[in-house]
Formats: C-alpha cells, sequence, structure tokens
C-alpha cells in the first residue's frame, strides 16, 4: 500500500454557513474551497497547513448532521485552546491527561464530535 494520509473527512452539517462560520471564526481554520457542484456547495475547510481537509456536507449531499465523532485535531497548548473556547461560549469538557495525550471534547454546531489533543513525548 501506498496510502500517505487521509486528504478529506466529510462533516455532516445542517447548515454549511455556520458550520464554516463555526471552524473558521472559532477554531482558526480556512476555507480551502467554496463551489457550487451542480445542485450542490462543496465547501472545504482545514487547518491551517493542515494535508487533511473536511467538507462540510449536508443532508442533501446524503449526510446526516451531527453522526461524526472522535475526530481528533492536534493542539500544541490543548489548555490554552480550551480557555480560548471556553471564554467563546463553547462547552469543553476536559482536558484530561491519558496515557498518550492530554486531551478535552467538544461538540461543533451540529453535534459532530471533537477530540483537542496535545500529544505527550514517549
Amino acid at each position: 500500500m501506498n496510502i500517505t494520509h487521509a486528504k478529506i473527512v466529510t462533516l455532516p452539517v445542517a447548515d454549511q454557513d455556520r458550520a464554516r462560520d463555526f471552524y473558521v471564526r472559532t477554531l482558526g481554520f480556512e476555507v480551502l474551497l467554496d463551489q457550487e457542484m451542480g445542485p450542490m456547495r462543496w465547501l472545504q475547510i482545514a487547518p491551517k497547513g493542515a494535508q487533511t481537509s473536511f467538507t462540510l456536507a449536508t443532508p442533501e449531499m446524503g449526510f446526516t448532521p451531527g453522526h461524526a465523532q472522535g475526530i481528533v485535531l492536534e493542539t500544541s497548548d490543548v489548555d490554552a485552546d480550551c480557555a480560548a473556547l471556553t471564554e467563546a461560549g463553547i462547552t469543553v469538557e476536559g482536558p484530561v491527561d491519558y496515557p498518550w495525550a492530554r486531551q478535552a471534547t467538544l461538540k461543533d454546531p451540529d453535534g459532530n464530535g471533537l477530540v483537542l489533543s496535545t500529544t505527550k513525548a514517549p
């Protein structure tokens, strides 16, 4: 096999604009592509410099909002990110120390489950 990384992860959302605003304004992602593709809109976002991006897919595209769970987002400072998110009114659980990482969880506006993780040195 020659797979090098995941290219696109689909996030099922009810409202692409609301989801875009959360990921861009709250989490600091960038919009990579926003265009009409036939009767649908392709909206692709990613953390700055990331190899993997996310497409925000609606029920019209066959996706049920809130069904993505356990998407891990690596951060260099989970504590600072949790404080900033809490200050912005986002409910965050944690952070909690595990043998492999310090992690916290949150939900996007559609209920998709995100994990913020700072990996611990082995």
